[in-house]
Formats: C-alpha cells, structure tokens, sequence
C-alpha cells in the first residue's frame, strides 16, 4: 500500500499556485455547510426538524410509482447509451404538448432542450449570455445567481427586496439598471421567499425589458434577456396564480429563458431531469454548451418522463396528494407561527404560495439570550434556535441578502406533518424568553 498523503502535503503550497485567480475567491454553498452540521447532530442522536435543505425525503414524498416503473422498464428495454444532447425527441415533443396542454404556449421544439436537472440550464443561460463585466441584474434572497454571475465574471446587480413585495423585484427596483444589463433573473415560485410574483408585476417587467429591447434594436445593441426560472411552477397553493412571461406578453418569446423541470413538481431531484424553453438561437449555443459538459439527464429517465408526460391522467392523482402534503405542512407551521406572534412572541412569515418554502422573520438580532450572549447576526440566530429548538433553518444572508435582518427559509420538503406542528412547539419553548 502506498500512503500519498505526504506526497500531497508537501506540494501543498507549491500545488494551490496552480487555482485559476478567478475561482481563487469561489465560495461552496452556506446552504450545505449548515447541512453538514445538522448530519452531525442528528447522527449524534439529536431530535432536530431539519427545515434546511429544499430537497424531499422519499419517505414524505416519494416519486410518482408511474415515473418509477416506467425508469424500470426503459432500463429494461436498453436506454443505457448516450441520448442526444438536446433531449431524446420524445422527450422534447411531450414537453411541448405540456405547454400547449396546461398554458396554452404552443413553443417550437428548437427552443427546448433538456439537461441535468435545472441548473445546468441556467448556468448555460449565462455561460451564452453573459460576457466578462456584464451586468447581471437579480433580487436578493435569491438561490445561487451571485455564484453563476461570479463563475462567467459578471458584474452581479442584487436588488434588495421586501417583505411588501413578497420579496419579488418590483419594475421601480428594475428600471434604473435595465439600460447597462445583459440578463435580469427572476424565480417564481421562489426560492427561499415560498411566494409567487403577481401578474401585473411580472408584466410590468416584461414591458420594461421590451422597450429596453426597442431601445437597443434601433442602435443595434445586444438585447436584454429575461431568465425566468419557474422550476416550481407546478407548486403553487390557495389564491396564488402563476403566470408565465409569455402568457402575459407574447412578444417576449425572444427574450426569455425559461427554466423548468420535473425535479421539484414531481419529487424528482435525484433523477436530474430538468429543461431549458429558450430561442432557437439561443438554444443552440446552450445545446453545444451544455453537451460540452456532459450535463444531459440519463436516458431511461428521459423515455420515462416523456411517457408519461404524455399521460396527464396517470400523474393527476399523485400531484393532488403530493400539494397537498406540501401545503399542509406549510400552513401547520405558517398558522402555528400566526398563533405564537398573537401570543406575544417575536415571530411572523409571509403566506406560503408556493414551492417548498416559507419565508419566517425570528425577531430577535440584537436581542440578549438566556446566557447573557447578544445575538448580533443572523448566524447566531440560526445557531441559537438551532441549540435550544433543534430547528434548523436557513437566514436570508444564504441567499444574498443583507445582514440583520431575522429572516430564514424553512423548507418542508424532508419532515413529516408531525414535525410541522413539532417545529412549532419548539419554537415556542425557544422564544419564550424573548416574549412581550
């Protein structure tokens, strides 16, 4: 046996020369980070409500049996080899008799092109789009947009949001920044906020990128482009409409990359089958970026998927149970966390509306803990409620937002009803301290 690691040690200082300087400052994800610390207490033998990661236990939500036999049997039937790096054909046609089915879009099949889950897409999106010091243009909390801005040496433009808006950009947030930007990022349903943009706001926006567009065609500058990630679309509860830019302004086709996939809408984040909707033009470029990669979704869950798209009424029954699960979950915590701020308690959230989020304010930075320390971040928030409630959450600073301000993600995807309501008295027994 030969033992390397002296090898590695002794190069160390000689070997880290060798990182490119502009990955030099690459940061992993916080979101994981603080995963990893939950692992160990629950390994420990810890009780903890784990509301961190926006995944889904498949002990909660397992896949649909109709995409889990259906992956069997296209194994079965030898769809091991390589698929083409647009999307198996099948594929892409029940993609785009989704649209026309469910939104009545009816996209050309030159604009959709699958990939490994959705964040290829939108790295690709901006590996075509986004030049060395172009301007990226996106509301904070926000899920990974600075790390791809930074990847592709953009110049990222976070547009803090608020509670007001459901943490949705507002077109008066935009407008000053449309005129110097490559791309403009929108998540609906979001993530971390759990809460969907509103028509009239996401037409607003798309009326400024249109006259931005106008603007540039007569001096014949790159155009402006809208991603439009909508990877939960399928999620949404209550009164919450989603939209689709195209549907409220069908003139920005051209300008839009719509990002989407069965990973959220069908438990599927293992699987990594997610597409892009972009022009044909686009979607070429992004075909050859993505394939250089090597990020296509695996062939039997493409031939799956496709089938049964095709079936709307093979997957209708388990998309009832799965929203329902979810919502619930949801509204336990949402409707407990109404009750303790009623109480006194220094809590309050916003109206879950879709994904797997809710977006909780813990009124407490700056305040004193039982044992005398200042609770002066939101790190050392999440740390306290983290010790003294076993719930782990995610603060806002996570996604880019600025520091202070008391707001996390819960996310509901890998606890059980029981441990909504759980994560409820915890919290009570956790605040109590700090009640009016």
């Amino acid at each position: 046996m030969i033992d390397l690691s002296r090898y590695y040690d002794e190069a160390k200082d000689t070997a880290a020369r060798a990182i490119a300087p502009r990955v030099d400052d690459l940061r992993g994800s916080d979101i994981l980070a603080i995963a990893t610390q939950v692992r160990a207490l629950v390994a420990s033998g810890r009780k903890v409500y784990n509301l961190t990661i926006g995944d889904f236990s498949p002990a909660q939500f397992p896949i649909p049996e109709a995409l889990r036999d259906g992956i069997t049997t296209a194994l079965g039937e030898g769809h091991t080899n390589y698929p083409p790096a647009v999307g198996v054909p099948e594929l892409r046609a029940a993609i785009r008799a989704m649209y026309q089915r469910d939104l009545g879009l009816d996209f050309p099949e030159a604009t959709i092109l699958a990939g490994s889950g959705a964040r290829p897409p939108i790295f690709g999106s901006f590996g075509v789009l986004v030049e060395p010091g172009d301007h990226v243009v996106y509301p904070v909390p926000s899920w990974n947009i600075n790390h791809y801005t930074f990847l592709n040496q953009g110049h990222g433009v976070p547009l803090v949001t608020t509670p007001a808006s459901g943490f949705m950009p507002t077109a008066e947030q935009v407008a000053p920044h449309l005129h110097s930007a490559r791309i403009l990022v929108v998540n609906s349903p979001s993530n971390p906020a759990g809460t969907v943009i509103a028509p009239d706001a996401l037409a607003a926006l798309c009326d400024l990128i249109l006259a931005e567009n106008e603007r540039r065609r007569t001096i014949a500058e790159r155009p402006l482009f809208l991603v439009y990630d909508a990877i939960y679309w399928k999620l949404t509860f209550g009164e919450a409409q989603h939209v689709m830019p195209q549907q409220l302004r069908p003139a920005m086709a051209p300008y839009t990359i719509l990002i989407d996939g069965i990973s959220k809408w069908w438990a599927a984040t293992g699987l990594r089958l997610g597409w892009v909707v972009a022009p044909p033009w686009v979607a070429a470029k992004m075909q050859a970026y993505i394939g250089h990669m090597g990020a296509w979704s695996g062939k039997a869950e493409q031939v799956a998927t496709a089938r049964l798209l095709d079936q709307p009424e093979a997957w209708a029954p388990f998309m009832e149970g799965f929203k329902t699960g979810v919502e619930r979950r949801l509204a336990t915590i949402e409707a407990g966390i109404a009750t303790l701020r009623a109480e006194g308690f220094p809590v309050n959230s916003l109206r879950g509306e879709g994904a797997i989020y809710l977006s909780v304010h813990l009124d407490i930075v700056g305040r004193t803990a039982p044992d005398g320390s200042v609770l002066d971040t939101d790190e050392a928030v999440r740390s306290y409620i983290l010790e003294h409630a076993g719930v782990a959450v995610v603060p806002f600073p996570a996604f880019g937002y600025p520091q202070g301000s008391g707001w996390v993600r819960m996310s509901v995807g890998a606890i059980s009803e029981a441990d909504a309501q759980g994560t409820v008295d915890a919290l009570r027994t956790a605040l109590a301290p700090f009640r009016t």
